[in-house]
């Protein structure tokens, strides 16, 4: 069985909605789009690199995935990130897309989540990162799918937006494996689940 990483940025009060753009995710009024900008540098990009690659697929949920197919397709070739992104098979879980997709090596995971990311993980030849995907994250983390939290956690409280782990969130137990600080105050730490 291979493993399921997690890799996002998050505020210190655990948002992690719209971080890379002003107009990326506006749900709920939210206002502080693109607040994980200003914070980038050559260790955070480096974790980004390794933490995007760690894994030899690709999990989204629908929102991130349609935000991505709009974006990454037509990147700049020099872009360090956009060979991988358009290459790398991509697994999406969604109620109402449905194959063929547009983007590359894309494919829908039809049925319930938790079920499909099971068998997912069961069937895959390499480790899957899952980037952002706020909703399906949450919706796994009962369940006990998830293997390994990369979060880049910015010096940084919004008082608002969507949160990684929400009001509702089931009891988590987790295990620091490592930790790198940014130039910026950045926390790259991952986190195993006990």
């Amino acid at each position: 069985m291979r493993k399921l990483i997690v890799n996002t940025s998050i505020t210190l009060d655990g948002v992690m909605q719209a971080p890379g753009r002003p107009d990326e995710d506006r749900r709920g009024g939210f206002r502080h789009g693109g607040w994980a900008a200003p914070y980038a540098d050559t260790v955070m990009a480096q974790a980004a690199a390794e933490g995007m690659t760690g894994g030899g697929a690709m999990l989204f949920g629908r929102r991130t995935y349609e935000d991505f197919a709009k974006v990454w397709p037509t990147m700049p070739a020099e872009n360090p990130f956009t060979r991988f992104l358009n290459e790398v098979p991509k697994h999406i879980a969604s109620r109402s897309l449905r194959d063929p997709l547009e983007w590359n090596n894309a494919k829908v995971l039809y049925g319930d989540a938790t079920r499909s990311v099971a068998r997912l993980k069961l069937d895959a030849k390499t480790d899957i990162v899952i980037l952002g995907s706020g909703e399906l994250t949450r919706s796994l983390m009962p369940h006990h799918l998830i293997d390994e939290y990369r979060l880049l956690i910015h010096p940084l409280v919004l008082g608002e937006g969507l949160r990684l782990f929400s009001d509702n969130a089931s009891y988590l137990k987790l295990r620091l494996k490592s930790t790198t600080v940014s130039t910026t105050g950045v926390i790259i730490a991952t986190y195993i689940p006990l």
